[in-house]
């Protein structure tokens, strides 16, 4: 039974709860040059279970390579905190996510990883990525996923 605090994805994007975001052209020539690309963390992530009521934290990091528009990052972080009391599961609110700011910047390329920490031992990981190839060098920025909960592999 969730909290009565608690709002479902649905019904916040329907009320227009969540901030607008925002953006802003990029301010370098970004042509067909596969650089210049961005990566943008949120390391506390946080809405709520849409079953249990429980919070879920997560980091989300964004790469992305712009077409004409950058993200604006207040914006960015406005809407994220907006999620304290949402509740999404975390494959909802990752696609929304990825979603919302493909649409929003409509980029060259992107890419969006949701980590979200483990609960009842529990550990979700999400990546969504554009279909086209990804650009040069963007492996140098993309982190590696490192499991929060500790496992059992190669003990025996």
């Amino acid at each position: 039974m969730l909290p009565e605090n608690v709002t479902l994805l649905p019904d916040a994007l329907h009320k227009g709860l969540l901030p607008e975001l925002e953006s802003f052209d990029c301010p370098y020539n970004t042509g067909e040059a596969p650089t210049g690309i961005i990566r943008i963390t949120f390391p506390e992530f946080t809405c709520v279970c849409p079953k249990t009521g429980y919070p879920d934290f997560a980091r989300i990091d964004f790469y992305y390579l712009p077409a004409k528009l950058c993200l604006e990052l207040k914006s960015w972080k406005l809407y994220c905190n907006a999620f304290r009391m949402v509740g999404a599961f975390h494959e909802t609110v990752s696609a929304h996510l990825f979603d919302t700011l493909t649409t929003l910047l409509k980029p060259r390329w992107a890419l969006l990883t949701a980590d979200f920490f483990p609960r009842g031992n529990v550990n979700t990981t999400l990546l969504f990525e554009t279909s086209v190839p990804r650009p040069a060098g963007a492996d140098l920025l993309i982190r590696p996923i490192a499991l929060h909960a500790r496992g059992f592999e190669g003990k025996e």
